[in-house]
């Protein structure tokens, strides 16, 4: 893959998206194992940059990978708000 390629697939919406729930995963982990006030902060900003990209996303023309972004969204949120990791 060249640098050009590279740049291509980091500048991708899936990719992006992607990366963003990721975000999200560390951060809902981090304030499900430490339950503080200033990582569940942490954890709903990471959900609200994640829920953009996956907003932008969804105009991408790669419909099933866009649905499995937003399915691991949703459920990052739904392991937030029940304090619960699945």
């Amino acid at each position: 893959m060249t640098e050009r390629d590279s740049s291509l697939q980091s500048q991708n919406p899936i990719s992006q998206a992607q990366n963003s729930v990721e975000k999200v995963h560390n951060a809902v982990s981090q304030a499900l194992s430490h339950p503080t006030a200033q990582l569940e902060e942490q954890a709903e900003r990471a959900i609200q940059r994640a829920e953009r990209a996956v907003e932008n996303a969804s105009l991408s023309f790669n419909q099933p990978a866009f649905e499995e972004v937003e399915n691991g969204l949703r459920q990052e949120i739904e392991d937030l708000h029940n304090g619960t990791r699945s």
